[in-house]
């Protein structure tokens, strides 16, 4: 009795149609599979955090890294990056001289990925990542601010920014803007805009220029009035 090829079966297999049933197996597998990853790097970080306040992780692309640089490099202060997830931006503006530069995320998946990214650089001694809710940390020594969160959570963060941001400050957000403050600078186009905002003295913390520009300004704080 002749042996069958593995080979051929195995051809066979790939060339043979799916059927509803190995449909319905697939498209399970593929669910299962995104669960898996949901609750392993982004649950855990969630069951600590209201659900008005959550906000889904997604990575910041390279070019957005870029724009939030061009508005935040060369300026004096500590800089942090609010729900850092894997620490990319943290670990770019201590690169471009940002320093110190912290990032806050709760998810302890994504604060490990982040440690682990900065000692691959070379940069874990000088990077800082805290485990900690953005919605409780203090901000009055914080200089430089980027944001890259829902819609849904911007009201309740500009009342944080004003409430406790220095006068000087800068706050760059990626992706949507802060719904009442008018930008200083917008830099990008589509998912890879970025918006600037510059707290003020002579007034509320929180306080911003009245008119916008389009092109990125320099890095340094503007003159502001009293």
């Amino acid at each position: 009795m002749e042996q069958d090829d593995p080979a051929e079966e195995l051809t066979e297999l790939r060339e043979r149609p799916l059927g509803a049933l190995a449909l319905l197996q697939v498209a399970a597998g593929s669910g299962l599979a995104a669960y898996a990853v949901w609750a392993l790097l982004l649950q855990p970080g969630f069951r600590r955090v209201p659900l008005r306040l959550q906000v889904p992780y997604v990575g910041a692309s390279a070019r957005q890294v870029e724009h939030v640089l061009s508005l935040l490099r060369g300026r004096p202060g500590k800089m942090v990056d609010l729900g850092s997830g894997d620490g990319r931006i943290v670990l770019a503006a201590h690169k471009c001289g940002l320093r110190p530069a912290v990032g806050y995320e709760l998810n302890p998946w994504l604060v490990g990925l982040a440690w682990l990214h900065a000692w691959r650089a070379g940069c874990a001694g000088s990077v800082c990542y805290r485990r900690e809710n953005l919605w409780k940390v203090s901000l009055r020594d914080c200089h430089n601010v980027s944001v890259f969160l829902a819609p849904s959570v911007l009201p309740l963060l500009e009342d944080k920014l004003q409430a406790e941001l220095p006068a000087g400050a800068r706050v760059v957000s990626g992706r949507f803007p802060l719904p009442t403050w008018q930008p200083v600078a917008v830099v990008g186009e589509g998912l890879d805009r970025v918006w600037a905002y510059d707290v003020h003295r002579g007034g509320p913390a929180g306080q911003v220029a009245p008119a916008p520009t389009s092109a990125s300004v320099p890095g340094s704080p503007s003159s502001q009035s009293g």
